[in-house]
């Protein structure tokens, strides 16, 4: 059944996609959302860990994302499947790790600015 194999590893894989940072538009409709909904619950039991679980989540919605894709093309290019090593996992979060410091960075350039700060008067 190797069609099954295909389908349910590129299924595995697009929703990897969709939470990984490859996708654009994937903050607003589902990182951002799901991360709110993970410091929400984090908050129940420790208020002050609003801030830092929010962004916990968010990076943890980023490292699934790339491990289901990985996990997910795997399945479905391979005819037997390899187990997901310690390896591939810490390939996964240190592109991670790399793609947050670009972004850190890029903001702290000021190459990316928030919105609002595009309609501030000069």
């Amino acid at each position: 059944m190797a069609w099954k194999r295909k389908v349910s590893g590129g299924l595995v894989a697009l929703i990897g996609y969709v939470l990984s940072p490859l996708s654009w538009w994937n903050d607003a409709f589902v990182n951002i959302p799901l991360a709110l909904a993970f410091a929400w619950l984090i908050s129940m039991v420790y208020r002050p860990a609003f801030e830092v679980s929010w962004i916990i989540g968010y990076w943890l919605t980023n490292v699934a994302g790339f491990v289901l894709m990985h996990k997910g093309a795997q399945t479905a290019l391979r005819d037997k499947p390899k187990p997901y090593s310690r390896r591939d996992l810490v390939k996964d979060v240190l592109i991670s790790l790399i793609y947050t410091g670009v972004i850190v960075l890029l903001l702290k350039l000021g190459v990316i600015k928030p919105i609002t700060s595009y309609f501030k008067s000069k």
